[in-house]
């Protein structure tokens, strides 16, 4: 399951085309079948090709003048942007990507995500794009465990990104860096050798089930785990989208704020919005203020964003009483508070659906359709497709599942939005995948009607503004410090972020702990948004009996008792 195959290689003994298949069906008629004969066009994987690049290429083909991209004051059309990912794939092909090769990106939501994100799809090649807050050794981590071939860095992301590419020996291209003679780095750039190539004429054909992503995730044991997707779960997630969950025209005009490093900001904003034609906001970095005058300026219909960015978006309605046309608005990657759904919906004149999911399920599970009235404080309906219980969240060796209506436990999935397997982590797929049923690690309920709803998580995974934390990572880099012997992360409810990360810790033999200096400490050694706001020191932590400390009893000891601030850090 975690092996990536050529996509694009023929089935090993296919046969032929139509006069193979007409002797294999005279064959069927003539002779005894017996149990243990095989036939390819039955059996095996078949001459079918699908890739995601056509989420792009197909509409840029059919309507080349509608507008794709608003970005800095500058409008891009369908057209523009393909014939720009075409010459953008030309210049990776010349330096020898093409199916199965591995593409990182470490680039902003500007144009060129896009131009790169799908520059190596239409070679059949594997995007890995990267948390733009990781620091360098964890981008170096990723580019060794991905096996990439190249690295496309955007120039503010270069002090990060070309030090660990360097130690990981993996060759580095900039976009938006000046060149050397204008005093940039003296590194290659992308759109210097994309001019000199010779752009593709088409995307390359690659099996539906071939690797498309490979997206990172934390597991359990803090290191982040590759998620491996398909295409065909990709174009699914997709069409399933478009039919039966979002209300989305080619005249809507997209929020694309959230970042499109991450499965919701892919799917729900960029894949979704290139597939019907519609345009896409590009916004690098949220700002609710500038947020809104994007959104107004360039009369904005759909609003797709995580829990934080409709408690800004409040705040800056507060401050100007300007408003963008919304339809509707879309909230995933946290739960959403009932309050600010309908704040929001009574600021803006737009009904928030929300919805649920995961890395490892491309991302979508569940959704609160327009089509239907929404249901606050549910997740929705399962997508078309995608098969969802609960099973027993006690028995991990295998999946027995709890049929009566409104019963707590884990949410398990199965369906076309799987993942093809953790990179190189059969032990991870083993732990994820039982008896074909994708364990989410988060407990929920599903009711009469089959309207799902998020309770807790099973583990001790935070989200803080829609990004996964797990604690051990950051507590092994807690426990580094001199001064600290035992350290325990753990998440509390937070009314703006979902969850605020806090530490507790207990000093070594003879040291004190200056709980401020430590929050400066960890925040330069670990991503911006897996830092603990919060340290308490204390003497000691709870231990149970076998001497594991037990997480679950310090949410409700360090529970704020003021309200929380009311802006984002």
């Amino acid at each position: 399951m975690t092996t990536i195959p050529d996509p694009g290689a023929p089935a090993t003994g296919s046969p032929g085309p139509a006069r193979a298949t007409a002797d294999h069906v005279t064959d069927h008629v003539t002779d005894d079948v017996t149990d243990d004969v095989t036939d390819d066009a039955v059996d095996g994987p078949g001459f079918g090709t699908l890739s995601a690049a056509s989420l792009l290429a197909e509409t840029a083909r059919r309507h080349p003048d509608y507008p794709a991209l608003h970005f800095a004051g500058t409008t891009t059309s369908y057209g523009e942007l393909w014939d720009q990912t075409r010459a953008y794939a030309g210049a990776l092909a010349a330096r020898g990507i093409g199916r199965g090769s591995r593409v990182a990106m470490v680039v902003p939501n500007v144009p060129d995500f896009a131009r790169v994100y799908y520059a190596a799809l239409t070679l059949g090649a594997v995007v890995v794009p990267i948390h733009l807050l990781f620091r360098a050794g964890e981008i170096e981590f990723v580019l060794r465990d991905s096996r990439a071939d190249v690295v496309v860095a955007a120039a503010p992301m270069l002090a990060e990104a070309a030090p660990a590419a360097e130690r990981a020996g993996v060759p580095v291209l900039t976009v938006l860096a000046p060149a050397a003679d204008q005093g940039g780095p003296v590194l290659p750039r992308l759109e210097d050798e994309a001019v000199a190539a010779t752009p593709v004429v088409r995307h390359t054909p690659v099996h539906p089930t071939a690797a498309a992503t490979i997206l990172y995730t934390s597991g359990t044991t803090g290191l982040p785990k590759g998620a491996v997707g398909s295409h065909l779960a990709a174009v699914e997630q997709v069409h399933c989208s478009l039919i039966d969950s979002f209300d989305l025209r080619h005249d809507d005009v997209v929020f694309g704020g959230l970042p499109l490093f991450h499965a919701f900001g892919q799917m729900a904003v960029m894949n979704c919005a290139f597939r019907v034609g519609a345009s896409v906001v590009l916004l690098p970095r949220f700002d609710p203020d500038q947020a809104l005058e994007l959104l107004v300026a360039h009369r904005a219909t759909v609003f797709t964003a995580v829990p934080t960015m409709f408690v800004g978006m409040l705040e800056a309605a507060r401050r100007s009483d300007a408003r963008p046309p919304l339809r509707y608005a879309v909230s995933g990657g946290a739960a959403l508070p009932v309050s600010v759904l309908e704040e929001f919906a009574s600021a803006y004149g737009a009904e928030v659906h929300e919805g649920y999911g995961l890395t490892e399920t491309s991302p979508s599970v569940s959704f609160n359709t327009v089509f239907e009235p929404i249901r606050p404080g549910t997740v929705g309906r399962p997508m078309w497709g995608v098969d969802v219980a609960v099973a027993d969240a006690v028995i991990d060796h295998e999946v027995h599942l709890l049929t009566e209506p409104g019963a707590l436990g884990e949410i398990v999935v199965r369906g076309h939005n799987l993942l093809k397997g953790y990179l190189g982590r059969p032990d991870a797929d083993a732990a994820a995948v039982v008896d074909g049923w994708f364990r989410t690690g988060d407990l929920g309920t599903l009711d009469a009607d089959g309207i799902l709803a998020i309770t807790d998580r099973k583990k001790d995974m935070i989200i803080r503004n829609g990004y996964n934390v797990y604690p051990t990572e950051v507590e092994a880099t807690l426990i580094s410090h001199p001064d600290v012997a035992l350290a325990a992360v753990f998440g509390v409810t937070d009314p703006l972020h979902g969850q605020e990360i806090h530490a507790a810790v207990v000093p070594a033999d003879g040291r004190t702990i200056d709980a401020d200096a430590l929050v400066t400490w960890i925040r330069e050694r670990v991503a911006a948004f897996k830092y603990p706001r919060v340290v308490h020191v204390v003497d000691e932590l709870p231990l149970g009996p076998s001497g594991k400390i037990l997480k679950r009893e310090l949410p409700g000891r360090f529970a704020p008792v003021a309200p929380a601030p009311t802006s984002a850090r």
